[in-house]
């Protein structure tokens, strides 16, 4: 269920594409950036919360990475080592974030019956179990549309996805969609090949057609349209896209997040993070592995995520960001205890970690547990909507409030979930 961009009714997507490559035409060359992504960067970053989510597609294999089982035949080969927080330990190849475990709490009880893909993404992008009545919005359209308000300057998208579609905003409708980039900043399946004058003359005359129409009450679609083609033109044209260029930071900055796209993913949503954008997911695919799990662990995913999510939990905190800026890394679901045939494997939703701080969270804390050897969690099970309640709780977001979806059911903001007493002071 990845709605990239979602539009109104009568508008196709590709339809609605061609009017945003039309308006990037209109893009004036932006200037210095003001020092910073902006020259109130400093009192913005006291007036906003906000959340950055890395997204671990294909399942990653949390009993390798933060939950290691040594010495059993489940615990394969990694050894695990001391971090920065007391009595919590970590792989060994995740050096770099061992030394941010201070700033985060990992969750070792996380447990679902979705071990499917999209089922179990779904899952944890909305606190919803996928319904057949019904789209839910996924956290990024949540809190975008729960946090929006604080950032009137904003002019850029309150959702952004960075290298990946993530879950689109249900019956929340088109306005909390996520705004798809690549890890350069490019606007995915953007063509900027039109003349301004020539779309300056197209969007005149589609104005006074559309004027007309909305006159004659023909429905909601002319308006819908109208206002996306309104706020096209004025997102290309700002100066704010800026906070995409990735490459205008220092090339020691970059070094530090990793020459690759999710480490100028993360660069990214630090900078639209720090400009006042609600929500930023980070995409960082490869983790089904149903083979060779260990080498392609120690040698493509680990390196690239260590290096990342390390310089932007540390990135955060010396900017005096982290305290209003939740962290969260999580997939669909875990890998089986069992080492397969292959040497990988296999999807495990019963017993599973995820990793948050930031924000209102309690930090360098290890809360819930499994058994010797990860089969089973032996504490309280917590479900992706105890998850989502959480992360709402720490960003100041009520849970009391409902939405109503378009069937007219009431919705509640995150399911039937609790909040994770143990994360919170």
């Amino acid at each position: 269920m990845n709605h990239s961009f979602d539009v109104p009714n009568g508008m196709s997507r590709r339809h609605f594409l061609h009017h945003l490559a039309g308006a990037a035409a209109l893009a004036a060359p932006a200037t210095a950036f003001a020092g910073t992504i902006l020259a109130n960067a400093t009192e913005m970053r006291k007036r906003h919360k906000a959340a950055i989510l890395l997204w671990m597609g294909g399942g990653p294999s949390s009993i390798d990475i933060w939950d290691l089982k040594p010495g059993t035949p489940t615990g394969g080969p990694f050894a695990p080592i001391a971090t920065t927080a007391e009595g919590v330990q970590i792989c060994e190849h995740m050096p770099l974030m061992a030394q941010q475990m201070h700033h985060m709490a990992v969750v070792r009880s996380m447990s679902t019956r979705e071990a499917d893909h999209m089922r179990g993404r779904y899952y944890m992008h909305t606190g919803y179990v996928p319904s057949p009545s019904v789209e839910h919005p996924s956290y990024g359209a949540v809190i975008a549309h729960e946090l929006a308000d604080q950032v009137p300057h904003l002019e850029i998208p309150p959702f952004v996805s960075v290298g990946g579609g993530s879950v689109g905003p249900g019956f929340l409708g088109m306005a909390w969609a996520p705004f798809v980039v690549d890890s350069n900043g490019v606007v995915r399946n953007l063509d900027m090949g039109i003349d301004p004058t020539r779309l300056d003359q197209r969007l005149r005359m589609l104005d006074t057609i559309e004027k007309r129409f909305i006159g004659e009450q023909r429905g909601g679609s002319a308006e819908d349209h109208r206002k996306v083609v309104e706020k096209t033109v004025k997102l290309m044209t700002s100066r704010q896209m800026e906070a995409f260029k990735v490459g205008s930071e220092p090339k020691e900055v970059q070094e530090r997040y990793g020459a690759n796209g999710f480490g100028r993913g993360c660069l990214m949503a630090r900078r639209l993070v720090e400009l006042g954008v609600p929500f930023v997911e980070v995409d960082l695919g490869g983790w089904d592995n149903h083979a060779n799990i260990f080498p392609t662990l120690q040698n493509q995913r680990l390196p690239v995520l260590d290096r990342a999510m390390s310089a932007l939990v540390a990135d955060l905190a010396d900017r005096g960001m982290l305290d209003d800026t939740v962290v969260m890394w999580m997939g669909e679901f875990g890998r089986t205890p069992n080492i397969n045939g292959g040497a990988g494997r296999d999807h495990w939703a019963r017993s599973w970690s995820v990793v948050v701080g930031g924000g209102g969270f309690r930090r360098g804390v290890v809360v819930g547990a499994t058994n010797e050897d990860g089969r089973e969690v032996v504490s309280d099970a917590f479900s992706p909507q105890d998850l989502m309640a959480s992360v709402l709780q720490a960003l100041g977001v009520p849970l009391v409030k409902n939405f109503t979806a378009k069937n007219g059911r009431p919705m509640k903001i995150a399911n039937a979930g609790q909040p994770i007493k143990e994360l919170f002071a």
